[in-house]
C-alpha cells in the first residue's frame, strides 16, 4: 500500500521581511504563518524545525507502540518530545541534531528492556530512516511504572 500526504507553502517578499503561510491536505495546519521571525527568532507562528520535531515524536512514538504491543508490553501511555537543532552550515544552515526523549508507563517491562525498544523504535521508524546518514538522532528512555 502506498500512501501519500500534501503540504502546501506560499510565501510573498523576500527572506527577512517577507511571510508566508503552511497548510496541510488534511486540515490539520490551515494557513499557519511562519516567516523568518517565527524560525530564527521568537515570534508567534511556526517554522519547519517545529513542524519536523512534531512529525518526527508523532512517527517514532507510534513505532514504539507498535514494536511494545508486538512484544507483549502494550503502554499504557508514551508521551515523546522531539528537539530539532539546526546549526550554521557554511553560508546556510542544516538540521544537525534531532533528540528524542520518551516517557512511557509499560507495566510489564523493566528500564533496560524499554530502552531496547526504543532504539529499536528510532532505528526503524520511518522519519528516522529519512534521516538516517544526515541527522544524528539522540533518544532518552524514561520509564515511569
Amino acid at each position: 500500500m502506498t500512501i501519500e500526504r500534501k503540504a502546501t507553502a506560499r510565501w510573498s517578499g523576500d527572506l527577512k521581511t517577507g511571510k508566508g503561510n503552511l497548510s496541510t491536505q488534511s486540515g490539520a495546519l490551515q494557513e499557519q504563518v511562519y516567516s523568518f521571525q517565527t524560525r530564527f527568532e521568537h515570534e508567534q507562528g511556526t517554522n519547519p524545525e517545529e513542524l519536523l520535531a512534531a512529525a518526527h515524536a508523532g512517527c517514532f512514538t507510534m513505532q514504539l507502540s507498535a514494536l511494545l504491543a508486538n512484544e507483549g508490553h502494550p503502554a499504557r501511555l508514551l508521551s515523546t518530545e522531539a528537539t530539532c537543532i539546526m546549526e550554521p552550515d557554511g553560508s546556510g544552515f542544516k538540521i544537525a541534531k534531532m533528540v528524542l526523549k520518551v516517557h512511557g508507563s509499560v507495566d510489564t517491562l523493566d528500564q533496560s528492556g524499554f530502552e531496547a525498544q526504543v532504539v529499536k523504535a528510532a532505528e526503524i521508524c520511518p522519519l528516522s530512516k529519512v534521516m538516517a546518514g544526515n541527522v544524528q538522532v539522540e533518544h532518552e528512555a524514561v520509564l515511569e511504572n
